[in-house]
């Protein structure tokens, strides 16, 4: 007999998102993912200046907001053809990479670890037994006897007083969760300790984009840092040295913690390695560009056709036709106004047409794109299997050495099949973080190798046209593929519209009537208890959801959403 399980909202994701799934025989038999807010955001840039457009794209999300901002002057720029300064690229390079690797980092310890991690079962451990095995596998300084005995004892404050904290609501002692203690109380001692190390991340984005969240230095043409090698007053060498010191740092934990934990708890499952593997045609665009132009980067990127590495097809440039003329969007199951089959984003429209959850009809206020017509996973996976395709060394090894402490912890071989999973989007997410970590202080190298030279240019101004030109904006950011594409007549915004990761992979049903990534990867899922469906939350987590990314709110009537007063 089937029973229908609704997820309403999600949690520990940014944004509001509705899963459904129909449970039949102990199996997920099919699957709805809805975003519950409308998406307004490309409305409001209509009639706008395109150079204000990053400003305002990344208000769509309070945690996703330098990924907009980039792809949103990266459409600018494409639509003028103008060069950029490479001091600019490497600028907006490292606050890029500094604010991926702060979001992998606060998405395993914080946002999905509790999936399967016991923390009430760390109480039951031996801090000597744990740290012994924690300082068996890495060198990381914060693996002793004193710090796990010291978390132990607060988390039996928690669990004593019954106030859980920050651990509240988990699904504690759900058959599906099989760590031993020890591996527990690791898991938890390293989640308290990423709240510290994901800061530095943060620091870097700080100082490189004027604040965070809402970088304040980036504009059509460039950034607005100005260079110096001895004014206090600017981008200088010594606060670059403090920004090398964060990334040292912040390197690692990535290299000597995270990549480790992910290991382990990847091992522990082996079976989520046949579990979550739903669409596996990839798709990832090449980013940290090295030239003016985009047209040469340190990360490649391209298109896997079903889960075939040999069928890896390149995308070179951000001006790449293949990339360009591929991507389109369908509201056949969205809440907007359709009947026009799947649109290419630079003739998209957003005109809201709500009805109520259909199963067979309209669902979500996503829209469903597509890559030549056919379904797209986006992320981490998609990204280390197109740079692993495309025989990008770091890539490699990392994944190599990753899936060798795998195997290792599950003692059988584990290959890299594996990573088309649920589990196996965590540990691609680890492989990217420490590869993107390590082209962090390259970038880091490369600036300072060119204001050495007493190159210092940031900004190069850009001229628009009359008439109508067009743009696209792409950028491979923590949840995969982002992409802004802009329409400017006589130098104003005529259409504007951003096809973002969590649209990719939470897509409703698109045109053919095919599941987007989440739906499909839930197939099969086991359930062992319905109405505690922690097995649904591991491969939806997986994804790192942004729902904020996907659905926008606006209110035409330009009447205030919320007032907040200070007390």
């Amino acid at each position: 007999m089937s029973q229908r399980v609704t997820i309403d909202p999600v949690t520990r994701i940014e944004g509001h998102l509705r899963v459904d799934v129909e449970v039949d025989g102990g199996k997920v038999k099919k699957a709805w993912a809805s975003g519950q807010m409308w998406r307004g955001v490309e409305n409001i840039l209509i009639g706008r200046d395109p150079r204000d457009a990053w400003a305002i794209t990344q208000r769509i999300c309070g945690v996703c907001t330098t990924v907009h901002a980039l792809a949103s002057v990266r459409s600018v720029e494409n639509a003028l053809q103008l060069e950029l300064p490479v001091n600019a690229q490497y600028i907006r390079n490292m606050i890029i990479l500094a604010h991926a690797v702060h979001d992998h980092i606060v998405h395993f310890y914080h946002l999905s670890a509790l999936d399967w991690v016991d923390v009430t079962s760390a109480l039951k451990a031996d801090p000597a037994k744990a740290a012994s095995l924690a300082e068996s596998l890495s060198s990381w300084s914060g693996n002793s006897k004193a710090e796990f005995s010291k978390v132990q004892q607060r988390l039996s404050g928690f669990v004593g007083t019954g106030q859980l904290g920050i651990f509240t609501n988990g699904y504690w002692g759900h058959p599906a969760m099989k760590l031993p203690p020890e591996i527990n109380l690791i898991a938890a001692v390293h989640y308290l300790q990423a709240l510290e190390v994901q800061r530095h991340a943060n620091k870097v984005v700080s100082i490189l984009g004027g604040k965070t969240p809402h970088i304040q230095n980036v504009v059509v043409g460039g950034v607005a840092n100005a260079l110096a090698v001895d004014s206090q007053a600017v981008l200088t060498v010594e606060r670059l040295l403090a920004v090398k010191d964060w990334i040292d740092q912040l390197a690692d934990f990535v290299k000597n913690v995270y990549l480790i934990d992910v290991a382990v708890v990847g091992g522990s499952y082996p079976e989520w390695t046949q579990i979550g593997r739903g669409i596996v045609d990839y798709l990832c665009v090449p980013d940290i560009p090295l030239d003016g132009r985009n047209k040469e980067f340190a990360l490649p990127g391209g298109h896997i056709a079903g889960g075939d590495l040999a069928s890896f097809k390149q995308i070179r440039t951000h001006d790449d036709a293949y990339f360009k003329d591929g991507v389109s969007e369908s509201v056949k199951h969205s809440w907007y106004e359709g009947g026009k089959g799947p649109l290419h984003p630079y003739k998209g429209e957003t005109r809201p047409q709500y009805t109520d959850f259909q199963d067979d009809g309209k669902y979500s206020w996503l829209k469903s794109p597509t890559f030549y017509d056919k379904p797209m996973q986006v992320g981490p996976l998609p990204r280390v299997l197109a740079m692993v395709a495309a025989g990008h060394k770091p890539t490699i090894d990392y994944a190599t050495h990753a899936l060798e402490l795998v195997s290792t912890v599950a003692k059988t071989k584990v290959g890299l099949d594996a990573l088309h999973s649920t589990i196996g989007r965590h540990a691609a997410r680890a492989v990217a973080c420490a590869v993107e970590v390590d082209e962090l202080a390259r970038q880091w190298d490369l600036l300072l190798a060119s204001m050495a030279k007493g190159d210092l240019k940031t900004f190069n101004k850009p001229v628009f046209p009359q008439g109508e030109i067009t743009g696209v904006g792409m950028h491979e950011a923590p949840r995969g593929v982002l992409s802004h594409w802009i329409v400017i007549r006589d130098g104003k915004i005529r259409n504007y519209q951003c096809v973002v990761p969590t649209t990719w992979n939470a897509a409703p049903r698109n045109e053919r009537d095919e599941p987007g990534a989440y739906e499909a990867c839930l197939a099969g899922t086991p359930v062992a208890i319905p109405d505690q469906p922690l097995e649904v939350l591991r491969t939806v987590h997986s994804f790192d959801p942004c729902l904020a990314c996907a659905v926008h709110v606006v209110d035409q009537e330009r009447q205030p959403l919320v007032r907040v007063k200070a007390a």
